[in-house]
């Protein structure tokens, strides 16, 4: 159920956040609790997978809020993050003008109108204020210029279109930066959000997590597998699984009718949980290690 008011503490904002299935441990609610409070972006950094744009989507669904996501990718440029003039449709209105015995020029002037403008989501996520979480999503992926031009937007909430003027948000919405680490980000964007580092679970808490989210895993098995995967993550392995692969396999295993862990189906069902063929290799060599106490 969507809370109708901010959470007064983060105590009570992890409950609301349990209620959608995601487990905050106390650090994430606090920190997710004061950047709500504060109106702060949140940057959410850790390994892939352990549920940083959960985080987002949850939050989206504790407030009944529309999620809106920048995915961010190498090249991403201002334009395809803030907006776009939707040239097909202004090209139609001048061939109509064109039919016309005069246009004015309050006629030309609405080529670069509202009516014409294509919101992308960082404007979508302006004008939708708190009505909105808005979610950028692996900024390390996009480069330096595009991160610099990000600054703006994090600061003041708002941005300048020339054609129409300065939109700014009455109230900002709330914003999830997340990053992979694959590069680091400048101080710059750092201080202009609050920070938390997501790391992986503990096996105990992995078994809650698989609970909750594949509620028709039997208890055993969820712990056979989420201590699985905890001693393939302790391997030199160049993508260790995340949260949403151990859920992956605890279903997998689930549908084919396993209630305890083996090597043989173990082995069966890699592709669910190790995603590099020299990681499969690896796996499969020390697979006897990974399900010992199964």
């Amino acid at each position: 159920m969507a809370l109708v008011v901010r959470p007064s503490s983060p105590a009570e904002l992890g409950a609301a956040l349990e209620e959608q299935a995601y487990l905050a441990d106390r650090g994430l609610a606090t920190a997710m609790f004061l950047a709500l409070s504060l109106q702060r972006p949140l940057l959410l950094e850790g390994e892939a997978g352990v549920g940083k744009t959960e985080a987002a989507k949850a939050l989206a669904a504790v407030f009944g809020v529309e999620l809106i996501r920048l995915q961010c990718y190498e090249g991403i440029d201002a334009g395809q993050a803030l907006y776009e003039w939707d040239y097909a449709r202004q090209l139609l209105h001048i061939r109509a003008l064109s039919e016309r015995a005069a246009a004015d020029d309050r006629a030309v002037e609405e080529l670069f109108g509202p009516r014409f403008l294509v919101e992308r989501p960082l404007l979508k996520a302006l004008r939708a204020g708190e009505r909105a979480v808005l979610l950028i999503d692996e900024i390390d992926r996009a480069d330096d210029e595009f991160e610099a031009f990000l600054l703006e937007v994090l600061s003041d909430f708002q941005v300048t279109v020339p054609e129409i003027g300065t939109i700014k948000a009455e109230v900002p919405p709330a914003v999830v930066v997340t990053s992979n680490r694959t590069r680091e980000l400048h101080d710059a964007l750092k201080r202009r959000c609050l920070y938390h580092w997501i790391d992986y679970p503990s096996p105990e808490r992995e078994v809650e997590i698989v609970r909750v989210r594949a509620p028709g895993v039997a208890p055993e098995l969820a712990a056979k597998v989420s201590g699985a995967v905890a001693r393939l993550r302790t391997l030199d392995m160049a993508k260790p699984p995340g949260v949403a692969e151990t859920i992956d396999w605890a279903h997998a295993l689930t549908l084919l009718g396993a209630t305890t862990l083996d090597r043989e189906t173990a082995g069966d069902t890699l592709g669910a949980i190790v995603k590099d063929h020299d990681d499969l290799h690896l796996v499969r060599e020390r697979l006897a290690e990974v399900v010992a106490d199964a």
